[in-house]
């Protein structure tokens, strides 16, 4: 049995890889692949793709209304566009917007991360930038965004340099590697990229959090040992200090492929790392945890089995929300539960929308203490309220 799960499950991950094939996002209309943040003020941006290229959306009432979309890049070019790969959106302390996705290159599988910003609320776009200087056509995608507390801009991709390098050694190599690089003028330039970890799975997305110092933590899926599927957290330095990649889940899932399922992450104030991180080493589940990097994680939840995907975690105070897509009777559902007490207890899963159209991976916000959901489906992007029912 665990054998035909492993099976499927890679069957399933080559289907949700192959939607990343170059040239997607210049087919026609809007992907699933939807990032979405509040400002200082409350407005609520989305950017998504379509028609080659990354468009720009504002909302003033909730996720109601949308504004007509703005272009970030002026020339259409191909755009990954999948939930977890994503355009990504990120506002400064002084109300910068940045953006930035992975564009496909010519081969199949390769991609270059790509940035643009706008200091004046959107209405214009510096022309995008390759963040990276390694310029070699082959992976550099699953791109993160973040802004430290410093209000340094942060990048974090999974890139396959090392492998290629390897090959040319007649060396082995599992996966693919996670670097960054770091802006500290606002988006007008970036440093030479640092490598964070060997050995990274090849398409999980990346998840990046601010912690109680202003510092960005990561947490991504690595590969360990015979293809041992688990996650991995480092903070991310903007100095010359060394980057430290510790194992933080211990699952000891075995497959020679990629889920396309990668972690959610949220430090609290009292420095908890909350994460949900998906695994099917004894079937498919999502799980809670409060991560103790080198060692297993605290308060571990199981949430869901079969038919639950792409989790996201948020906190604010003591209150810890959970979101993930779960397939249903008549389509999908939205599923959230809270914990009050910091993640030690959780309310019972409910579900707070539904959809009969295929869905996006929901992305939790936090805005004055209450949460909301972004979720994109075919029918249309969605804000749902935590309050929802």
């Amino acid at each position: 049995m665990r054998n035909l799960i492993t099976i499927l499950l890679c069957l399933l991950s080559f289907t949700a890889v192959a939607h990343d094939m170059p040239g997607m996002a210049m087919a026609g209309g809007p992907a699933l692949g939807a990032s979405a943040s509040f400002d200082a003020h409350g407005r609520l941006w989305v950017v998504d793709a379509a028609n080659g290229h990354v468009r720009l959306r504002r909302s003033d009432d909730l996720g109601r209304t949308l504004s007509l979309p703005v272009d970030v890049n002026a020339v259409a070019e191909p755009i990954y566009d999948s939930g977890e790969n994503r355009p990504k959106i990120a506002f400064g302390p002084k109300g910068e917007l940045y953006v930035s996705w992975s564009q496909p290159r010519a081969k199949p599988w390769t991609g270059f991360v790509r940035f643009a910003r706008s200091l004046d609320d959107g209405a214009h776009f510096s022309a995008p930038l390759t963040v990276h200087h390694d310029t070699a056509e082959i992976t550099h995608r699953f791109d993160a965004l973040a802004v430290d507390g410093q209000g340094r801009v942060l990048l974090a991709w999974i890139d396959k340099r090392d492998l290629e390098a390897a090959k040319a050694r007649g060396e082995p190599y599992l996966g693919a590697a996670v670097y960054y690089s770091w802006s500290s003028d606002e988006g007008r330039t970036f440093v030479p990229e640092r490598k964070v970890m060997d050995n990274s799975c090849e398409c999980c997305r990346i998840a990046l959090a601010r912690t109680p110092d202003g510092g960005i933590a990561a947490l991504f899926r690595g590969v360990f040992g015979d293809n041992i599927r688990d996650h991995a957290y480092a903070l991310l330095p903007t100095n010359d200090g060394p980057v430290h990649a510790a194992r933080t889940t211990f699952s000891n899932w075995h497959i020679a492929a990629c889920p396309e399922q990668g972690p959610g992450l949220a430090v609290g104030e009292d420095g908890t790392r909350h994460a949900v991180w998906y695994e099917a080493s004894h079937g498919p589940a999502i799980w809670y945890g409060q991560l103790d990097p080198g060692h297993p994680p605290q308060h571990v939840l199981k949430l869901a089995g079969p038919g639950a995907s792409h989790a996201d975690v948020a906190v604010r105070g003591k209150t810890v929300w959970l979101a993930w897509n779960q397939v249903a009777a008549n389509g999908y559902a939205l599923i959230l539960r809270v914990s009050t007490d910091g993640g030690l207890h959780f309310d019972a899963p409910r579900a707070v929308a539904t959809s009969v159209a295929a869905t996006g991976s929901p992305q939790l916000l936090v805005w004055h203490d209450q949460a909301f959901i972004a979720w994109n489906t075919a029918d249309g992007f969605r804000l749902v309220s935590s309050g929802a029912r």
